[in-house]
């Protein structure tokens, strides 16, 4: 009997996936729970395992194209025994067909398709569910759309990138046809044209409503680092021996973080229609480089966590990261966001809220500066802290003080055990 595998629901907002890395071909021998192949969401890449033991019979979505939740991509026929079938070439494209079998067809058998049955259009073929139901809410044809999908195929995001075209202003000649050549999905000499992956369009989706829906606005200060840095030279080893992790910079600014949030609430609260909702936990999501794109995984309940605690689940983060194994759940939630620029080198940026959030703070590389401390000119580990707020819930003194109170935090970090 034939078992379909099909696309799981992999987040409360995810409709569509993209398929990767396929781990078997169309033949091969495939045992309950084996992973059968990558997907790739709008926030992480997970492994899709085999619901049963069988020969995978069918692929029909390839490497590189896209599926909706709950839809068929692969057919195996479920068997108990360890008979497995020849090794099969790789599948890229939906066109994979099933193994041959030596077995003679009874009446029982379905028959197979004819090889010139008839097929939709091949525009009706190429337009994806999601975008079909977008083309029929707006009135649209596929037709009028440029695509750019995998194979031609329209997406939902060409659709909406069509209407929102179609209502901007006309440009002037010139500037029209310096747009469509710096547009064009054709490439050029010495270029190359790759699609973007579900993780990046919704990152840059998310950054462009960040920027569209809210009044962002930045703040900024420079904060002296020399006592956390003579802290973790004095207790780095026996830090290191007892919990197995080094003591970084990051557990520092998490804890002074939270000190902040919790004097200066509205910077840990998000805008909710008409509404302000104040967040009553501290949830820090941590910015982190991953495989596939920057991820933002969170630390919940982080006022509770120890320095170890905190430094433990950053480089657990970091590795699993690299290696696309963050679960969707430690992406969601968090109420305020940390980016660490300055372990790439970044002297100073501007950081861009994670919607709902408010508030994201961004630290830089620390730098030896000449600074005039009582009135003598002295040379000191400075790092620049940038502070991007919602000025539609944080007020200008509201960002100012929370980034100073953070700055008298790390210069003086015994304020955190005693909580002033």
């Amino acid at each position: 009997m034939a078992v379909e595998l099909k696309i799981p629901q992999s987040g409360e907002s995810i409709t569509e996936v993209q398929i990767g890395d396929w781990r078997k071909a169309v033949g091969d021998r495939v045992e309950l729970d084996e992973v059968l192949v990558e997907i790739e969401t709008d926030k992480a890449a997970m492994d899709l395992p085999a619901p049963v033991a069988g020969i995978l019979t069918k692929i029909f979505k390839g490497e590189g194209e896209e599926a909706e939740v709950g839809e068929v991509i692969a057919l195996i026929e479920e068997s108990g025994d360890g008979a497995a079938a020849g090794p099969a070439k790789k599948v890229k494209s939906a066109d994979a067909k099933p193994a041959k079998s030596n077995e003679k067809k009874t009446k029982q058998d379905p028959e197979p398709e004819p090889p010139m049955a008839a097929k939709p259009p091949a525009e009706q073929a190429r337009v994806m569910p999601a975008a079909r139901r977008e083309l029929a809410e707006r009135g649209l044809v596929a037709k009028d759309v440029t695509a750019s999908g995998p194979g031609g195929r329209l997406l939902k995001e060409d659709v909406v990138r069509h209407v929102e075209q179609q209502a901007a202003e006309p440009e002037p000649p010139a500037a029209a046809g310096r747009a469509a050549a710096e547009t064009s999905t054709v490439a050029g000499p010495g270029e190359e044209i790759v699609a973007m992956s579900p993780m990046r369009k919704v990152i840059a989706r998310n950054l462009v409503a960040a920027q569209q829906n809210a009044a962002l606005l930045t703040t900024f200060n420079e904060v002296d680092m020399s006592a956390v840095i003579a802290l973790r030279k004095k207790h780095q080893e026996t830090f290191l021996k007892k919990y197995d992790i080094k003591l970084g910079f990051m557990s520092f600014f998490v804890k002074a973080a939270v000190e902040a949030l919790k004097r200066f609430p509205s910077v840990n609260a998000e805008v909710r229609g008409t509404n302000i909702v104040y967040k009553n936990h501290f949830d820090i999501g941590v910015a982190v480089g991953g495989g596939k794109g920057l991820v933002v995984p969170v630390l919940r309940g982080a006022e509770g966590m120890g320095f170890a605690e905190i430094e433990l689940a950053i480089a657990d983060f970091a590795r699993r990261a690299q290696q696309n194994k963050i679960d969707l759940s430690e992406l969601k939630g968090g109420t305020f966001t940390i980016s660490n620029g300055g372990i790439y080198g970044s002297m100073l940026s501007t950081p861009i809220v994670n919607p709902p959030q408010s508030g994201i703070l961004g630290l830089h590389a620390i730098k030896d500066r000449p600074m005039a401390v009582n009135g003598q000119v002295v040379v000191l580990p400075i790092m620049y802290l940038a502070l991007t707020y919602d000025h539609r819930v944080v007020d200008g003194r509201e960002a100012v003080s929370f980034l100073k109170h953070i700055r008298d935090v790390i210069e003086e970090p015994v304020r955190i055990l005693i909580e002033i």
